[in-house]
């Protein structure tokens, strides 16, 4: 029997798996392919990965036995159940130091219970995110490992060897933390994909029903925007999207249904920061924006029952007011996007101080910066502004997008009234702005909020001229008691 030379084994033969295969043997690695039906992994050697070096297994014992040791398996299968059947599936055939790499979009939690069932074992595991799409899978991704720490330095030079490249040579893939911490990071940047990806959306629908602008005329502002600050991979395929034309002529976009999918990371960001009480307003928006598009049928009886202004902004009959109102659009795109990545950035510091992981918040900006959906010049910002100050509390307090919020704050609030006076929605725009308003104000309205609560409840409120963490309860009307009820967390 000829000694085993496979670098890595790995299960699913859809799409991503197989290019990640691929681009793993366009580095030199000796990849095992295996998939639950088998005739995929004979289908896929007959074709794709014809003349490489890839080879094939039809059963867990098979793939296993052709790997190196310490044995690397990874799956790229559906979150959920069929994770943990694989894990069950391999483990009598794996030794004591062999690693198991869940690659899917799993939930961090499930990651964190996987982590230590393998350890029991006396496996290794690692959960890890891997973002870019088919093309990132094939050319390079972004890659977020974490779990079991002694297994980074067997997948290592795979990970860091497949992953996009910046910055002359900079693998997009480090070492995350702990437990679920990869597939945290994995799941905050779909959140915030989610945010990017509604932005957008609000930009091109004020430029569309606002201005009533073709998709040729947005095609040429996003092309300019991709060459700015917004330079980025979701800016640069909605330059393609609305260049796009349908069998006759004309734009494909117009033709597509408005009723956005989702599957399921963006809510579960949303679940995480009410659970964590981190204020991630934009991504919730995003999140229930794609909830209430998918009411189509009941959008389409409601706007022939419920009236508002016309859309038309008096900027689009006047040349020089429709570019300067662009302008705007870009401020209000940009701001927002600041502010979206700050809540992201606010709810990964309150996680690793929840679950007890040391998280790199420049180094999760460096593996965004190439190879994943979000990627962008943005980002490399975000690297600096940590590098600069590892403890920084909030992006929005780094000097340089304390700078760029302050340039884009006029055009911002124009876009925001204008939209609200010509009733076209851009929740997205509007609660970022609404965000940046509450956090920088020294006193909010719940000193009212409190007082009712105390009113209605007993539940207690702190004073202004007495020191934090003296708790008061008032007899408000004169009939209640004295009994208050436990203090409230602030």
């Amino acid at each position: 029997m000829s000694t085993p030379n496979g670098d890595i084994a790995l299960i699913g033969l859809a799409v991503m798996g197989q290019n990640l295969i691929l681009n793993m043997n366009d580095h030199g690695f000796n990849v095992v392919a295996y998939n639950r039906t088998t005739a995929k992994v004979d289908e896929f050697l007959a074709n794709e990965a014809k003349g490489t070096r890839i080879q094939g297994a039809h059963s867990i014992a098979e793939m296993v036995s052709k790997l190196k040791r310490p044995r690397r398996v990874m799956m790229l299968v559906k979150a959920g159940q069929a994770v943990d059947d694989f894990i069950e599936q391999l483990i009598p055939h794996l030794e004591p130091g062999d690693i198991i790499i869940d690659g899917g979009n799993s939930l961090y939690g499930d990651t964190e219970r996987r982590v230590k069932y393998c350890e029991t074992k006396g496996l290794l595991f690692i959960g890890t995110g891997v973002s870019g799409g088919e093309e990132g899978a094939r050319r390079g991704p972004s890659i977020m490992p974490g779990g079991s720490v002694k297994a980074w330095e067997a997948v290592k030079d795979i990970f860091q060897g497949v992953s996009a490249k910046v910055d002359g040579g900079v693998p997009c893939c480090d070492w995350v933390g702990d437990g679920g911490s990869g597939h945290y990071v994995k799941m905050v940047h779909n959140g915030i994909e989610y945010g990017d990806m509604q932005l957008i959306c609000e930009a091109y629908n004020i430029m569309k029903n606002g201005l009533g602008m073709s998709a040729d005329e947005m095609h040429q502002v996003f092309a300019e925007w991709n060459q700015g600050e917004l330079d980025s991979f979701l800016i640069e395929i909605t330059r393609d999207i609305l260049a796009f034309k349908d069998t006759d002529g004309s734009p494909l976009v117009d033709k597509v249904l408005d009723t956005a999918g989702q599957k399921g990371t963006g809510k579960w960001t949303v679940i995480d920061s009410a659970n964590l009480a981190q204020p991630v307003t934009l991504i919730a928006e995003a999140v229930f924006s794609r909830c209430v598009s998918s009411m189509k049928d009941e959008r389409v009886k409601a706007s022939r029952k419920l009236k508002g202004p016309r859309p038309a902004l008096s900027a689009a009959k006047n040349p020089v007011a429709k570019k300067a109102f662009i302008a705007d659009i870009m401020s209000a795109l940009y701001a927002s996007k600041i502010v979206s990545y700050a809540q992201g950035y606010m709810l990964m510091r309150a996680a690793a101080a929840e679950y007890k992981w040391k998280l790199n918040y420049g180094g999760i900006a460096l593996m965004w910066r190439g190879g994943c959906i979000i990627r962008s010049r943005f980002l490399g910002k975000i690297k600096e502004a940590y590098d600069k100050n590892p403890k920084l509390a909030n992006l929005l307090l780094d000097d340089y997008f304390r700078g760029e919020i302050k340039k884009s704050q006029k055009g911002w609030r124009n876009v925001v009234a204008s939209a609200a006076k010509k009733g076209i929605p851009v929740p997205a725009f509007s609660t970022a702005l609404a965000f940046y308003d509450q956090y920088r104000s020294a006193s909010l309205p719940a000193n009212l909020l409190q007082a009712q609560r105390d009113y209605f409840g007993a539940h207690t409120y702190e004073r202004v001229d007495k020191p934090r963490g003296e708790f008061f309860h008032t007899n408000w009307t004169g009939r209640g008691g004295n009994v208050s009820s436990s203090t409230y967390n602030a």
